[in-house]
């Protein structure tokens, strides 16, 4: 009795920590981390919902590429604000000048769909580069969107993440070993990075155990830490898929982001 009772009150600690920590865009049907303009740091399903994934076969650029998502999402009557994810491609890593840029051309589309609000973006992403054979212009790889529910399983998306802490000023002032690939600095990034994937997991209510997918984002040899820092922590419970890519701007070398969806399919471009 008392060992029920006492789960009971952590269960609702827990839900009253992720209501406080996360904020509801019930157009959408669901939740979201707050972050910076550009994107939220994960989003969560609200109840009666459930999170899809579309990935693209190939890589369609930007400006095709919602021309296409608002179709898809509009063919299974879903409103525009459902779209709470996307996974983009870029030629290359920006300067900080050149993202911002980037990310304020990217948002324009979401104001017109009634998801941004001022500085208030609650879709999640990662924008990573491919180093071998990467897309001419910036481009979706993937894309995801609340669909109605009566499961209760958990569902979410949280955000592409490398090793730098959030905030104002240059990326290079706030990155972990900057300039720095070798061995235990890749290692000191990982475990930044993972620290990071698992706040944003905590806020959301879920951990590595919850998740359907793991996906990281880097150029440099994994295996010296994988074990130790990706595995041994449960970020690979169900594998891990490794994109032979760079973080979207000059000097980061790590990145990773994490899922639970119910359901992802390919389609062509």
């Amino acid at each position: 009795m008392a060992l029920t009772r006492a789960a009971t009150c952590a269960d609702a600690v827990l839900e009253e920590f992720t209501a406080m920590a996360t904020a509801d865009f019930a157009p959408g049907g669901y939740r979201y981390i707050p972050a910076v303009f550009q994107y939220s740091g994960g989003v969560a399903a609200l109840p009666g919902h459930e999170i899809h994934r579309v990935r693209f076969h190939e890589p369609v650029p930007v400006t095709a590429g919602f021309e296409r998502i608002g179709q898809l999402i509009a063919a299974v009557g879903r409103p525009l604000t459902a779209f709470c994810a996307c996974e983009l491609r870029s030629p290359a890593p920006f300067t900080d000048q050149g993202f911002r840029a980037f990310n304020e051309s990217y948002v324009v589309t979401l104001r017109a769909w009634g998801i941004v609000k001022g500085e208030t973006n609650p879709v999640a992403r990662s924008n990573v580069c491919p180093e071998i054979d990467p897309p001419p212009e910036p481009s979706f790889h993937a894309f995801s969107f609340t669909m109605a529910t009566t499961a209760s399983r958990p569902s979410f998306v949280v955000a592409g993440s490398g090793e730098a802490h959030e905030g104002k000023g240059n990326y290079s002032e706030r990155t972990v070993r900057p300039g720095e690939t070798g061995p235990e600095a890749m290692r000191e990034k990982a475990r930044f990075v993972l620290g990071e994937m698992e706040r944003r997991l905590a806020l959301l209510g879920a951990g590595w155990a919850d998740c359907t997918a793991t996906q990281v984002y880097t150029v440099h040899d994994l295996h010296p830490f994988m074990a130790d820092e990706i595995v041994r922590r449960g970020a690979a419970r169900h594998g891990l898929t490794w994109h032979f890519n760079r973080p979207p701007v000059r000097g980061l070398e790590f990145e990773m982001d994490c899922r639970a969806v119910a359901l992802e399919r390919v389609i062509g471009a």
